[in-house]
């Protein structure tokens, strides 16, 4: 059932929400999307949930064809926002004002009016090039970073949303990813060649690799201020287990937070104090807390994912709500749960 007109752009769906017990903790769990069909969050370097942490940008091929819908989490509705030929999934943000959003149709790059619908072609890849994994908004919403791949060589571009152009700001043989503006500061942290994490600015200059600690390094984000780089790293003994560190690139400094229960994807809440993590544990494949100044892991719910490594995990800014993407019910779909009796507010 729809709740107008003609299924297209702006047609809004209800809600198919659902709540259970989960079988471990039976703590409440909501799943806000039908597993019937796919409803994926985009990339975690993306933003994602709105300041007031109601709306949710999400892709979904409920349509028939994969789409970009906003996602209201307390009534369950879902708004079509896209009409495209070919979105990218994993490349939708928000702009930081929250009036409009971003997405990749294909090779074109577009900036989409909330109020209207209405969408601007801002940047398309260059022939010969295809786009390659990773996409970010920096936080004053001036510039978008993506990374562009042709046969072995790959590069970062930097996209000016406020003025017209495109730069390069580093490129190399071998493979880039998942380029992160830096927050208050004009700096890109990226993946270079698998593990590798690199730190250049946004004029192309003192690109250097990060001297993180021994082993295989997993996720990385920034912190909010943007002065450290909170990661996974894995050891290379068997049994395989994972640490939570923090790198200071100023002081060239790196050290332990905690070791994890087998995290193979995680998040940081705004101020850092607290980390949820998906387990790659086969008997237990749980989605934990880990609280920083004690250690401690608590765990939340199962995510049940083929994949743990798929699993998405978003704060919002409050600390007080966590969504995840998990494909345990089905195709994959969009879970919530509430963190209100377990963590302090941080601002929102």
């Amino acid at each position: 059932m729809l709740l107008q007109g003609a299924s297209g752009l702006g047609q809004v769906y209800p809600s198919e929400r659902r709540r259970y017990a989960d079988p471990t903790t039976e703590f409440e769990v909501i799943r806000l999307t039908d597993p019937a069909h796919a409803v994926c969050l985009p990339s975690p370097f993306a933003r994602v949930v709105t300041r007031r942490g109601t709306g949710l940008l999400c892709a979904s091929d409920r349509t028939g064809s994969m789409q970009a819908f906003r996602l209201d989490w307390k009534n369950g509705e879902a708004r079509q926002l896209t009409s495209c030929a070919d979105l990218d999934k994993e490349a939708l943000g928000w702009h930081p004002d929250e009036r409009s959003f971003f997405c990749f149709d294909g090779p074109a790059l577009l900036r989409v009016q909330l109020a209207n619908l209405r969408s601007r072609e801002l940047y398309r890849l260059p022939e010969g090039w295809r786009k390659g994994r990773g996409f970010s908004i920096s936080e004053d919403g001036l510039y978008a970073f993506l990374v562009e791949n042709r046969q072995e060589r790959s590069r970062i571009r930097m996209v000016g949303l406020a003025k017209p152009g495109a730069t390069t700001v580093v490129e190399l043989e071998g493979a880039i990813k998942d380029p992160q503006p830096r927050p208050r500061r004009a700096g890109i942290l990226y993946r270079r060649n698998g593990d590798s994490l690199w730190l250049v600015n946004y004029d192309g200059a003192d690109n250097r690799p990060l001297r993180t600690a021994e082993g295989q390094v997993g996720p990385a984000f920034w912190s909010a201020d943007g002065r450290t780089v909170l990661y996974l790293s894995y050891s290379g003994e068997a049994p395989r287990r994972s640490f939570l560190r923090e790198h200071t690139p100023d002081a060239n400094a790196d050290q332990l937070i905690s070791p994890t229960t087998q995290f193979v994807s995680f998040r940081p809440n705004g101020d850092a104090s607290v980390f949820a993590g998906a387990s790659g544990s086969l008997a237990a494949p749980h989605i934990l807390l880990l609280l920083r100044v004690a250690r401690r892991e608590m765990t939340l719910c199962e995510h049940g994912a083929r994949q743990a490594r798929d699993v998405k995990l978003f704060f919002t800014r409050d600390s007080q709500r966590i969504f995840f993407e998990s494909d345990r019910h089905g195709k994959p779909a969009i879970y919530t749960m509430s963190l209100e009796s377990l963590v302090e507010p941080t601002e929102g």
